[in-house]
């Protein structure tokens, strides 16, 4: 057999490790969890563990071993349609709000469905050329690691509903307090969106030219602290500070402070991953919809940064908790940047079919994989979306 040549066997190499890296990951995150809790759909946005540690799994099966690896034998027929999100072009989807009622499979069986997609992906890596995987395989790994994410912030909020209010990790870090700083940031033509090697998304391209006028953005996050201080100010009872639909639905919602969120005996207490316990002041507050960060912003005479003054800022100025504490609102809709055209095929349906109705989110934040974020990564939620790990940086003009 002719040895394969130096830089396709490095290939093969990093690549198998990078795959194998964030599938363990993955499952180290499910390590701490019952066959009960991987069950559960606590609301219809959320997932169950289980489906995650699935779809992830459907995902490099349906992309990259049915196409690419002739002699691959699919585990379970019926996984193609229980396990596809919101891909239409290759086929069935079992609706969203009901994968917690999918007892069948079972975890294990689950689990072994990674194990037999794990084994023919190594197959795949070395029998076949990189240039027909090596990005799908990379985007695969994103994908899984923004999973890691949502399992977080879904395993969060199914217990959040048990009344014993279980905890899932060790106790929460607690955080110094720092004085509040704006840094100033000149306006003129600059440039945002991906440029260079290493991996995108598609939504980040093409890089383009943005005009800014000055702008101040403050250094750190909105804390808990000045968050206790817009609710007792009467900040959910002032219309003047919401948007109408934001109004609604904290009205229609009962919100009266950040999810999770609840007073006992006069005391502010929030359920983390950690479990219950008093909300510490000078930590990033979290758990806020785009509709509260925009009141708090207007009670602070101040409003939030658009996500092209929160690239450059992130890229050029001396900002802090830029990625590891929260996702940050931005005032910008989640929409294409200028000259943008989804990839062909299924995969084009990742990004570019949700350009409407969201709202763009920059940063990352303490449940995002290390190395995953980046300046020009475009995160997206709906306005009124809560149980993300969401959190308010300001601007002024």
């Amino acid at each position: 057999m002719m040895a394969r040549p130096l830089a396709q066997a490095a290939d093969h190499a990093a690549a198998t490790r990078r795959y194998c890296d964030v599938r363990d990951q993955t499952m180290a995150l499910a390590q701490p969890l019952s066959p009960e809790d991987c069950q559960i759909q606590s609301m219809p946005d959320a997932s169950p563990v289980k489906w995650h540690l699935a779809h992830t799994t459907w995902f490099f099966e349906t992309f990259l071993l049915q196409p690419l690896l002739p002699d691959y034998d699919a585990f379970h027929p019926a996984f193609s349609v229980l396990f596809n999100s919101y891909y239409v072009g290759v086929g069935q989807r079992h609706p969203r709000a009901e994968r917690g009622l999918l007892t069948r499979p079972s975890l294990d069986e689950v689990i072994a469905y990674r194990h037999h997609v794990d084994g023919a992906m190594q197959r795949l890596m070395a029998r076949v050329a990189p240039s027909a995987w090596a990005d799908l395989v990379e985007l695969g790994c994103q994908h899984e690691q923004q999973h890691q994410e949502l399992i977080l912030m879904d395993i969060q909020h199914a217990l959040s509903c048990n009344p014993l209010q279980p905890a899932y990790a060790s106790a929460r870090v607690r955080h110094e307090a720092r004085p509040a700083r704006w840094i100033d940031v000149p306006g003129g033509l600059y440039e945002i969106g991906h440029e260079g090697p290493g991996f995108h998304f598609d939504n980040e391209a093409p890089r383009h030219r943005v005009w800014l006028e000055p702008f101040r953005i403050a250094e750190h996050l909105v804390t808990a602290g000045d968050y206790a201080t817009f609710i007792e100010d009467g900040g959910y009872d002032r219309p003047e500070l919401w948007l109408s639909e934001g109004w609604d639905a904290a009205a229609r919602e009962g919100w009266r402070a950040p999810l999770y969120w609840a007073k006992d005996n006069g005391t502010w207490t929030r359920f983390s991953l950690a479990g219950r316990s008093e909300v510490d002041a000078a930590e990033p507050v979290l758990h806020v919809s785009y509709y509260e960060a925009d009141a708090f912003a207007r009670w602070a005479q101040a409003r939030l940064p658009t996500e092209a003054e929160w690239e450059i800022s992130a890229s050029h100025a001396s900002l802090s908790q830029v990625d590891d504490q929260a996702w940050q609102w931005t005032g910008s809709a989640y929409l294409p940047y200028p000259g943008y055209v989804a990839p062909p095929g299924a995969v084009g349906e990742y990004n570019g079919k949700f350009m409407i109705n969201q709202m763009v989110l920059r940063g990352g934040s303490m449940a995002t994989p290390a190395g995953h974020a980046r300046p020009s990564y475009r995160n997206f939620f709906p306005a009124s979306a809560r149980w993300p790990f969401s959190g308010i940086r300001l601007a002024r003009s």
